[in-house]
C-alpha cells in the first residue's frame, strides 16, 4: 500500500498543478519546461557544482564510518521511540505531508487569489516530485539494508525487492528528503530571519526520529537531507522574485499544525 502511494504521488501532484495553476504563472507548461531543465542540469554544472557534489559524497562516506557506533548508542536508550516529539518528526516526513501542505496553500491561493501561496504550493509539489524520484531511484540502485535487519551498515543488495519490500531501500532516507524539501521551501518563502530558521526544526526532528526509530543509518538521513535541500533550493531559485515572497508569520504555524495533526 505504501509503495502504491509513493508511485501515485508524482501523478497526483502533476494533476493538481495542472488543474489548480493553469493560469498565467506556475502552470503545467511551466512545470514541463522546468522539469526538462532539471533533468538536463548535470550537463550544465560548473566547477562549484561538482565541488558541492563531491563534498556531499565525501561527507556521506565519512558519516558511514559512524553509522554502527551511532546505532549502538541509540539502541542503548530506546525508551522514547514512540514519544510525541519523535513521532512528530516521523509524521512531518511522511509522503502525505507534501500533499497536505500543497493542498492547504493551493486552497488558500484559490480563495484569496494570493500569488505568494500559489508559488509555495507549486514549489512544494514540484520539489517533492523531483526529490522523490531522485531518492527512489537511488534507493533501488543501491539497495542498502536497513538497520533493523541487523545485517550491518555495509550490507547492500542493488536492485533487489524493487517495489514490494523496503528492507533494502535504506539509502538515502526518504522521510528526511521530504522533510528538507518542505522546510527549505517554507524557509525560502519566509520573510523574517527567525522564521527561516524555525522552518528547519521539524526537518531536524525527522532526521533524528528516523535514526532513533532504527529505520535509517545516520548517513542515509544525511544524504536525504542534502538531496531535499538542494533540489528544493534549485526549484525556488527558478521562481525567486521579491514580489513572490509571502508573509509567513501566520501561515507557517498553521501549515505545521495541519501536517502534525
Amino acid at each position: 500500500m505504501r509503495r502504491t502511494y509513493l508511485l501515485s504521488l508524482p501523478l497526483l501532484i502533476v494533476i493538481c498543478e495542472s488543474s489548480l495553476f493553469g493560469q498565467d504563472r506556475y502552470d503545467f507548461s511551466q512545470f514541463g519546461d522546468e522539469t526538462w531543465s532539471f533533468i538536463k542540469q548535470p550537463t550544465r554544472w560548473e566547477g562549484s557544482d561538482w565541488l558541492k557534489l563531491g563534498a556531499a559524497g565525501a561527507g556521506t562516506f565519512l558519516m558511514m564510518q559512524a553509522d554502527q557506533p551511532v546505532r549502538d548508542a541509540v539502541l542503548r536508550n530506546h525508551a522514547y521511540s514512540k514519544s510525541t516529539l519523535v513521532e512528530s518528526g516521523r509524521v512531518y516526513g511522511e509522503l502525505y505531508s507534501p500533499v497536505v501542505l500543497f493542498s492547504g496553500f493551493a486552497l488558500h491561493s484559490l480563495i484569496t487569489h494570493d500569488m505568494g501561496t500559489r508559488k509555495i504550493a507549486y514549489e512544494i509539489g514540484q520539489a517533492s516530485l523531483y526529490a522523490g524520484a531522485t531518492t527512489y531511484l537511488l534507493k533501488m540502485a543501491i539497495g542498502r539494508a536497513r538497520p533493523y535487519t541487523n545485517e550491518g551498515s555495509k550490507s547492500f543488495h542493488p536492485f533487489s525487492n524493487l517495489f514490494f519490500k523496503q528492507d533494502y531501500q535504506s539509502f538515502p532516507g526518504g522521510h528526511t528528503t521530504v522533510a528538507f524539501v518542505l522546510s527549505t521551501v517554507l524557509s525560502r518563502n519566509a520573510k523574517s530571519d527567525w522564521l527561516k530558521g524555525i522552518a528547519y526544526i521539524p526537518a531536524a526532528l525527522t532526521f533524528i526520529s528516523r535514526v532513533y526509530q532504527d529505520q535509517h543509518w545516520t548517513s542515509d538521513d544525511l544524504l536525504g537531507g542534502i538531496i531535499g535541500y538542494f533540489i528544493a533550493t534549485w526549484v525556488v531559485d527558478q521562481h525567486e522574485q521579491e514580489e513572490g515572497r509571502v508573509h509567513m508569520s501566520s501561515l507557517f504555524p498553521l501549515s505545521i499544525s495541519i501536517t502534525l495533526n
